[in-house]
């Protein structure tokens, strides 16, 4: 079986979070017939796989998630966006760059390149239902069963769509980390008339959300840009003009380099806020934290795999959301490489098929490249 044969059966899966709709027990079939000792792991009602061929290190472990975001409307689609389709080159449906097109591409690379080999080590596959949604019962937790059973690996390569346009462009050896910010301000409503009757909370909230938005956090670091705040919310419990609101509220996201942990950063972002001299209140959850895979010998063969087949140098980058990754590189090295990004999460996600063929033989390449050939 080729990569867009398998593939097209991943899409025909309609996998949207939560939900597996038989992809994990279709790959979990393919690495069997490879002699992959499967494990299929349930937490809280979400399938995960875990797969591995070998006992021994070294130990290359291929991440991936099988679960799919929503189609959005059916009737937009050129085809029904389960039901596999090629034109042009390009094979259309859901999960085609984001991420089943990925998975495919190892699985077969790994069938390829056991025809003529035996690893001197172990391959495995972490495959999570659980990406595209909360991220609680799937990466994170496979990883910890992973340890209580001594499958830990010595590194890990991350299938995301890593490319803007082509293969070849980049490769992520970290991401930035996510704060969101809930931010309110009390006040005391009144009639617009008689403003010395009540206490407008928003003048309050905007020179709150102007010393947020004026302050340079960092210039950004050797392989990160600078740490971003965007306001993306602002509310008042009002729907009449002549009213004054009790209360102001908005929300924010910070994208974050390793400059901060989000420890350090929102103690920043309170001394900010204190330094207006307005009283608040400001409830801030941590998405992630910043990571970074320095560059060495797990991220060269990556690079240099990359470059064998496509003659590009890829760029070492960290830009973009964030990824399962970020679980990952609690216990080994991690890095992201995988297809092209323009078409993910979009009506018609697709992927030439000459990308996913070449894609296939970048990771043929990372396993000759690491196991030797």
């Amino acid at each position: 079986m080729n990569t867009p044969e398998l593939l097209a059966k991943l899409i025909a899966c309609p996998s949207v979070t939560p939900e597996d709709a038989g992809a994990q027990v279709l790959m979990a079939e393919f690495l069997s017939a490879l002699g992959f000792e499967c494990h299929h792991l349930e937490f809280e009602g979400i399938p995960n796989l875990f797969a591995r061929l070998g006992t021994q290190g070294p130990h290359l472990c291929y991440a991936g998630h099988t679960d799919v975001v929503p189609p959005g409307p059916l009737e937009k689609w050129t085809s029904p966006p389960f039901e596999p389709a090629i034109r042009n080159g390009r094979i259309y449906g859901r999960g085609a760059s984001d991420m089943k097109g990925s998975i495919a591409a190892f699985a077969v690379a790994s069938a390829q390149y056991l025809k003529n080999n035996t690893p001197k080590g172990s391959i495995s596959f972490l495959i999570t239902g659980d990406e595209e949604g909360p991220a609680i019962n799937g990466t994170d937790k496979v990883l910890e069963w992973m340890k209580a059973h001594n499958h830990l690996p010595d590194v890990a390569l991350v299938g995301e769509p890593t490319n803007p346009s082509a293969l070849g462009q980049e490769i992520k050896i970290g991401r930035r980390g996510s704060l969101t910010g809930a931010l309110s301000v009390l006040g005391k409503q009144g009639h617009v008339a008689y403003p010395h009757l009540a206490d407008n909370p928003l003048p309050r909230l905007i020179k709150l959300l102007d010393a947020l938005s004026d302050f340079t956090f960092d210039t950004g670091t050797e392989f990160f840009p600078a740490t971003n705040l965007e306001i993306v919310a602002i509310d008042a419990p009002n729907s009449a003009d002549n009213v004054i609101p009790a209360s102001g509220a908005a929300r924010f996201n910070i994208r974050f380099n390793d400059t901060w942990t989000s420890e350090t950063l929102s103690a920043k972002l309170h001394e900010i806020l204190k330094s207006t001299g307005c009283a608040y209140d400001l409830q801030l959850s941590c998405g992630a934290e910043s990571f970074l895979t320095q560059p060495g010998a797990w991220p060269e063969i990556v690079r240099d795999a990359v470059t064998d087949i496509t003659g590009k140098t890829p760029a070492y980058t960290t830009n973009g959301g964030t990824s399962d990754a970020r679980f990952i590189v609690k216990y080994c090295p991690v890095i992201e490489c995988g297809a092209i990004n323009e078409s993910v999460h979009q009506i018609d996600e697709n992927a030439k098929i000459e990308d996913l063929e070449n894609l296939t033989k970048i990771y043929v390449r990372v396993l000759e490249r690491y196991f030797g050939s």
